[in-house]
């Protein structure tokens, strides 16, 4: 059984279900998370959907890229979550199930093209405070704790 971080499932809502990947990338003591601006600004781990008969670690390369225009590499995976949300983007409730994984930034090459994304690099403890979702806080502590090298 996957584990349920937030909140709870809403009787009576429809949920569809949304897979996606999702990274943790440490270098010194920062972590690179991307900004979504626009109406729901927030900091979240870089990732996203997999697309269908996408792989997971497709998606993670992918949308890492997209999010933060970042080349990654050994991505080691660190754990899965459920988590129920509103996304508005796409007016819709969906049953996340989020595949995180701890892997090595390598180079930038471009900037993100995902729309209203910016990559930042922020000190693990104020990443620690502000990430949007709480799974994604809590494998991330977990992953920078050294629990997957």
């Amino acid at each position: 059984m996957i584990p349920r971080m937030g909140e709870i499932r809403a009787d009576g809502r429809k949920y569809t279900l949304r897979p996606g990947a999702y990274a943790v990338l440490p270098r010194g003591g920062s972590v690179l998370v991307t900004h979504e601006g626009g109406s729901d600004e927030n900091l979240q781990l870089p990732g996203g959907g997999i697309d269908p008969g996408e792989s997971v670690l497709a998606a993670l390369h992918r949308e890492v890229m997209e999010e933060t225009g970042w080349r990654i590499a050994s991505p080691r995976r660190v754990g899965t979550y459920r988590r129920f949300a509103y996304m508005p983007e796409y007016d819709l409730w969906a049953e996340k199930i989020c595949h995180i994984y701890l892997a090595r930034p390598v180079r930038r090459v471009g900037l993100p093209t995902e729309p209203h994304h910016t990559a930042l690099w922020v000190s693990a403890d104020h990443a620690d405070l502000v990430l949007g979702a709480e799974g994604n806080r809590h494998f991330m502590r977990r992953a920078l704790a050294g629990e997957f090298k």
